[in-house]
């Protein structure tokens, strides 16, 4: 490496969080007036990386709980060109301030997230992470909430290389400020991961749907015509009506998959005009402030 900046994003803190970074020595700061969020401090700072022209951008929280020793094991894949994006993989099994309920939780989401993506990333949450130039000019959150959940099903859809290396973590300083409980963070989690697999694979969720709406309407509608060859057609009308309804969802559902696979793909075209124009923005702004 030639270099190593550093860049720190305040997202609208109170205290002295710039100026002590100023003593410091970092490079960069990304400094909101007013708290945005996670996703929004994310994309700004990764806008801002960018900027200055970095080639593998790693991003860790602020709450100290990843070893920054590990750095070395993050960018290593990319360096070699095995990779596009790395994962560090939390020992959650063995962190002993994670709850047994946060633990399963965590497996869990994983797996979901795994499926939803098509990778094999098993710390799906994980905040520490690198990124080579290419797959950052490439990202695309949508969330407010968290960028974690998109930033591994987006570049799982789109075929980027991804991997995950065993990371170490420290001991808890503070409880996590992103959410109040588990609760609150699968009820936000949730609507991500679906929001997600809708974009990236509508046709398959709305034919499932179809396929499962129709069979159920199908099965109905025979049982209504077996009654009915018996002479008992009459009193079963209600069958007839059931399997009706289920079959024109199924039907509709069917229509809405092959619209929205339509819409998924303008959303590919749309996405590589914004990487070259993205491109093309940061390299005319490098030249800029040569």
């Amino acid at each position: 490496m030639d270099k190593i900046e550093y860049l720190i994003v305040n997202d609208g803190s109170l205290d002295d969080t710039v100026e002590v970074a100023k003593r410091w020595g970092v490079n960069h700061i990304v400094n909101f007036k007013k708290n945005k969020g996670l996703a929004k401090g994310f994309t700004a700072g990764l806008d801002e990386y960018l900027r200055q022209g970095a080639d593998i951008i790693v991003n860790t929280d602020a709450d100290n709980q990843y070893c920054g020793r590990d750095i070395e094991k993050l960018v290593l894949p990319i360096l070699e060109g095995k990779a596009d994006i790395v994962v560090g993989e939390r020992p959650i099994k063995n962190t002993e301030h994670f709850s047994p309920l946060k633990k399963k939780l965590q497996y869990f989401g994983s797996y979901i997230v795994r499926i939803t993506s098509d990778t094999e990333i098993p710390d799906a949450p994980s905040g520490f992470r690198a990124y080579s130039r290419e797959a950052a000019m490439r990202l695309n959150v949508i969330n407010n909430y968290t960028y974690t959940l998109e930033t591994i099903i987006q570049p799982g859809r789109s075929k980027m290389v991804m991997t995950s290396v065993p990371i170490g973590t420290n001991p808890e300083l503070r409880p996590s400020r992103l959410f109040k409980s588990m609760f609150g963070y699968i009820k936000k989690s949730i609507p991500t991961i679906l929001r997600a697999f809708l974009m990236y694979s509508p046709l398959r969720f709305f034919c499932t749907i179809g396929v499962v709406l129709t069979s159920i309407g199908m099965l109905i509608g025979f049982r209504f015509i077996i009654f009915y060859l018996k002479g008992h057609g009459n009193g079963n009308i209600q069958s007839l009506i059931l399997s009706s309804m289920l079959i024109g969802i199924g039907v509709q559902s069917f229509i809405i998959g092959l619209q929205a696979d339509i819409i998924a793909a303008n959303r590919k075209i749309l996405e590589d005009i914004q990487y070259r124009i993205r491109k093309m923005d940061y390299e005319q702004f490098e030249k800029e402030n040569k």
